[in-house]
């Protein structure tokens, strides 16, 4: 089975193959993610280790989304040992998130 997430939005996209689901997690994220995954797994009566590969949307897009996505895209894919792409096709051993401008760090204050 095929997975692939997108979490560059306030809408987290998650594909089993060809079913979709669609999902607003707001700041409940890092939190539920898993879960949901989980719980669509489950719906099709399939489990982590029936997932062969995984595609993830790697942005560019929120920084938060981006980072907590790609954590668990990498994770899986680690310990699933499976193969991990981006968006474009392109294998990866480890994603890293385009946020697609460089990070906007405010100078300490003292």
């Amino acid at each position: 089975m095929k997975l692939y997430l997108d979490t560059s939005t306030e809408t987290t996209i998650l594909k089993l193959d060809d079913k979709e689901y669609i999902f607003t997690f707001a700041n409940d994220l890092a939190e539920k993610l898993l879960e949901f995954i989980n719980d669509k797994l489950n719906e099709n009566h399939k489990t982590w280790q029936d997932i062969s590969e995984i595609t993830f949307m790697s942005g560019p897009g929120s920084f938060t989304g981006l980072r907590i996505g790609a954590s668990i895209v990498n994770t899986l894919s680690h310990e699933l040992n499976i193969p991990l792409y981006d968006h474009n096709g392109k294998k990866h051993q480890i994603i890293l998130p385009d946020y697609g401008r460089p990070a906007n760090i405010s100078k300490p204050k003292k």
